[in-house]
């Protein structure tokens, strides 16, 4: 199974490239192919712009080069996994903006769906799972990217797995999270 990764965090030197790498490895041991698409890394521009908006009047729909691109490399690929922080209770704007742009009418919805098997979601909370729990936040982001995208989508094999309290010191928390996203990428598929 071909993977493509989504990153979105602004430093390389962060947990979530750590787990990003983690959870990559685990997809090798696997047999799975990956690709790595760092947001950053490439500029991409999360911001909608008139080029990409929808147009509900035609099934198929042109759009700006950069969406076109990443509209092929996505085509190229079986299944995807997205790893980001999360902040404000949500994706960042970078990968909020990626979606907006890319999983676009005709493309992702509408006349034609996703072609993707499977969607996981890897989540980084500096809070705690009780945190998470304590205004349904946990049940709010699962049932926005499980069922309001992926589904909505096309992709019913859609998994979200939050990465606890990411924001503690202590090294042996953090080799507990890098060892299940290591576990998330040799079970990558098996477990959805």
């Amino acid at each position: 199974m071909r993977v493509l990764c989504v990153v979105s965090h602004p430093r390389k030197d962060s947990l979530t490239f750590k787990v990003a790498d983690h959870f990559v490895k685990g997809l090798t041991a696997a047999v799975h192919d990956y690709e790595i698409l760092d947001l950053h890394e490439i500029g991409f521009d999360p911001v909608l712009k008139g080029i990409d908006e929808p147009d509900w009047s035609t099934e198929e729909q042109s759009f700006s080069p950069e969406v076109e691109l990443e509209i092929r490399r996505m085509k190229k690929h079986d299944a995807l996994a997205f790893i980001f922080p999360i902040w404000w209770w949500h994706l960042p704007a970078m990968l909020k903006g990626y979606i907006d742009r890319v999983w676009n009418n005709g493309f992702a919805y509408g006349s034609n769906q996703l072609h993707h098997q499977h969607v996981l979601w890897i989540g980084l909370a500096g809070v705690s799972k009780e945190q998470m729990k304590k205004r349904n936040y946990d049940e709010m982001m699962t049932h926005l990217l499980n069922v309001g995208i992926a589904d909505y989508c096309g992709v019913s094999n859609s998994k979200v797995e939050f990465l606890y309290e990411t924001l503690e010191s202590n090294p042996k928390h953090y080799e507990t999270l890098l060892n299940h996203a290591h576990h998330l990428g040799l079970n990558y598929a098996k477990e959805q």
